[in-house]
């Protein structure tokens, strides 16, 4: 990899960089602007799909790997494709899946073949709000599944299950399982991944990829998914919305994400950090 950039920064998507379901605010994108300015490597780190950043990695000129799906995937934007993906063993998904529809869970699925949508799924609405904004081409696959899909042969590899007001029985279950990773995502939201897998991994295999030294890696982020990478970057970031938490590990606090949180980091914390690298 080209050895252009000297540090790297990895932000949270929703209630970090801009408010779910909007457009990122100019100011913000003119603070990204300044970062590659200052030789600062910008990605996302998100628990969205990788099928629900593109145009937002477009819109940003983001040229290194995207992490998505809670650190399950890091994903090239530019060629559409997964860069890499910690999947879930497939006796694993299918044991997970026929344990989640007998819960009637609200349960969505990220594979690289689209998402995957369970009997008792409610979140249709911000998959096809993404697809409303973008290209035919560019849309995301939305796939229903029912227990006939756990009798398929072959079914596809998923990197994450997205939960909405799962039952707190099913969370703690699911928690308890060695082989997987819980985390809070947001209000009434869990993510679930493989386990080993988070945010903080990610970033520091990314880092390794661009040549980046560990000790000039930044974070920043709002909610408990952010922990690990905030915990993992050399300097951690928390938005003035962030829960307590993260605020805990953070080494800087900003301000609100809705006041631009993001931006006032950038210009008195990071940037005058990487000027001393």
């Amino acid at each position: 990899m080209d050895k252009k950039y000297k540090a790297l920064l990895a932000a949270d998507m929703d209630f970090t960089l801009l408010a779910p379901g909007k457009d990122i605010p100019e100011g913000n994108k003119e603070a990204i602007r300044a970062l590659k300015e200052s030789s600062v490597a910008f990605t996302i780190a998100t628990g969205r799909s990788s099928f629900l950043v593109g145009r937002f990695a477009e819109d940003l000129g983001i040229d290194v790997p995207l992490i998505t799906s809670n650190g399950g995937s890091l994903f090239d934007a530019s060629a559409r494709k997964q860069f890499e993906s910690k999947d879930f063993e497939d006796a694993k998904i299918r044991t997970l899946l026929e344990f989640l529809m007998d819960k009637s869970a609200d349960a969505t699925l990220y594979s690289d073949e689209g998402i995957f949508f369970a009997p008792d799924s409610t979140r249709h609405y911000f998959v096809e709000a993404y697809n409303a904004g973008v290209e035919p081409s560019k849309r995301s696959p939305m796939v229903e599944i029912d227990k006939s899909f756990l009798a398929l042969e072959k079914i596809p590899k998923f990197n994450k299950i997205l939960l909405q007001s799962a039952d707190e029985d099913v969370i703690s279950i699911l928690s308890s399982d060695p082989d997987l990773e819980v985390i809070s995502s947001g209000p009434n939201l869990f993510d679930v991944m493989r386990s080993g897998v988070s945010k903080g991994g990610a970033l520091l295999s990314l880092a390794e990829y661009l040549g980046i030294p560990s000790q000039n890696t930044f974070a920043i982020g709002d909610s408990d998914n952010d922990i690990s990478m905030i915990e993992s970057a050399e300097y951690g970031i928390a938005v003035g919305n962030a829960t307590e938490g993260v605020k805990a590990v953070a080494a800087y606090i900003t301000a609100n994400y809705d006041s631009l949180g993001f931006a006032k980091a950038v210009y008195e914390y990071i940037i005058p950090l990487v000027q001393k690298f």
